[in-house]
């Protein structure tokens, strides 16, 4: 992987790091390009349970390198090519579908600000840790651009269809104190916390029942587009699953044997 993007496992536990720090983890085509392919390579991978998605420096991300950006824009305009966003298309939606769909949990790190497509890697998450002196800006629309990276589906759903809407259309900063009141930060911590804090978190994600683990998160994004006669269907499909693991075995003999259970993934 390239070093704008660092990414290693460790006992079941994927870390990938956005590392630009000078950038502010701004997302050129190079760390684009690292992120989707360590995000895709966490999900493939048997050995790793669950990813920790963070960020060096004083920022998670701050979306799209404009810098960049507006190069493409340049050469689009003397090329006469009207393709100027393919990005959304080859970077942003396979990284957030990696996220999304890879059948083990992710932990996002929030260390600094996260706007942007920024936002909406940290909303692909399973479970956001948040410094306090984190914030979050929907900056689409201050640049004249729709909301991309997932960010039209998961905000509404964390937050309700009317505040997303204002801060979609009307883009501002928030606080990290305002995202764990609304239900974006699953843990808010001290800033000099973060970094143990969000390690901890993943560490216990992997080192639990990821069989399980995989169908809670499945059974979630299913039934958020499906009735609840379907999503039972699909929980009873699921539950069989889960039922079958060595995991659920394990767990079921710990109790039993009143231990804590050590679960193996499978």
């Amino acid at each position: 992987m390239a070093d704008s993007v660092l990414y290693e496992v460790s006992d079941g536990l994927a870390t990938i790091t956005i590392n630009r720090p000078e950038a502010m983890n701004a997302m050129n085509t190079d760390a684009k390009v690292a992120l989707r392919d360590s995000a895709r390579a966490a999900a493939a991978d048997p050995a790793v349970r669950a990813v920790l998605l963070t960020a060096s420096g004083r920022a998670f991300c701050v979306g799209q390198d404009l810098k960049e950006h507006i190069g493409t824009l340049v050469a689009a305009r003397e090329s006469g090519s009207g393709d100027t966003m393919n990005t959304v298309r080859e970077h942003y939606n396979p990284i957030v579908r990696a996220l999304t769909e890879m059948p083990k949990p992710v932990v996002a790190g929030v260390n600094g600000v996260a706007a942007g497509a920024g936002l909406g890697f940290a909303l692909a998450a399973d479970y956001r840790v948040v410094a306090d002196t984190a914030k979050f800006t929907t900056s689409f629309a201050g640049v004249a651009l729709s909301a991309d990276s997932g960010v039209s589906w998961t905000l509404p759903r964390l937050i309700g269809q009317s505040r997303a809407a204002d801060l979609l259309l009307f883009p501002r900063s928030f606080s990290a104190q305002e995202a764990y009141e609304w239900g974006i930060a699953n843990k808010l911590v001290p800033a000099d916390d973060l970094a143990a804090e969000a390690a901890a978190v993943a560490r216990a994600l992997a080192d639990g029942p990821t069989v399980a683990y995989a169908a809670i998160k499945e059974s979630m994004a299913y039934g958020a587009g499906h009735t609840l006669s379907e999503t039972l269907d699909k929980e009873d499909e699921l539950q069989a699953r889960a039922g079958a693991s060595e995991d659920h075995a394990i767990a079921v003999q710990a109790f039993i044997a009143k231990e804590k259970p050590k679960y193996l993934g499978r």
